[in-house]
C-alpha cells in the first residue's frame, strides 16, 4: 500500500566492494535548501515521540539505522510507515500531524528541516490540529 498524506522519495545510493555510500542533495533527494539537521537515537522503550503538525516546515526523515513508525495524520486520514535504512526517505509537507512509535533499540532517525527551529511554527495538540485544518489552513 502506497502512502497518500506523504512522499517516499530515493536517496542517491552509490554502493561498491567498499560498502554503502547515501547521498542527500538538493537536485538529488532533498527537495528544498537545509537549515536544520537533527536525529533522534537511544529512544527508550515504549516512548513514541513527536504530536505535532508544522504550519509551514517541511522536512525529509531518514532511518539511518533500526526501524521506527511514522503515523501521519491529516485531520481526516491517517496512515502510517514503517521507516527503515535503505534508500527511501520520507517527504512531510507541512499541515501533517506526525508521530514517531515502535523505534528500535538501535534506531537512529534523522531529519532534514528547511528552517531553523520555530516554536510558532508548531501545532502541539491535536484537537486543535483538526480545527486549524477545518478552518482551510496547511
Amino acid at each position: 500500500m502506497g502512502l497518500s498524506l506523504a512522499q517516499l522519495i530515493s536517496l542517491e545510493v552509490k554502493d561498491d566492494a567498499r560498502g554503502g555510500l547515501m547521498v542527500a542533495q538538493i537536485g538529488a533527494g532533498l527537495p528544498f535548501v537545509v537549515r536544520r539537521v537533527y536525529w533522534l537515537h537511544g529512544t527508550k522503550p515504549g516512548v513514541a515521540r513527536g504530536f505535532h503538525a508544522h504550519k509551514k516546515l517541511r522536512q525529509v526523515c531518514v532511518c539511518l539505522a533500526g526501524s521506527v513508525r511514522v503515523v501521519l495524520f491529516d485531520g481526516q486520514r491517517e496512515e502510517s510507515v514503517v521507516l527503515k535504512p535503505n534508500h527511501e526517505a520520507l517527504y512531510l509537507e507541512p499541515g501533517l500531524w506526525r508521530e514517531m512509535h515502535d523505534f528500535s533499540p538501535d534506531c537512529i532517525f534523522m531529519v532534514f528541516a528547511d528552517a531553523e527551529y520555530d516554536e510558532a511554527d508548531y501545532i502541539r495538540d491535536r484537537q486543535e490540529f483538526i480545527r486549524y485544518r477545518q478552518g482551510g489552513q496547511g
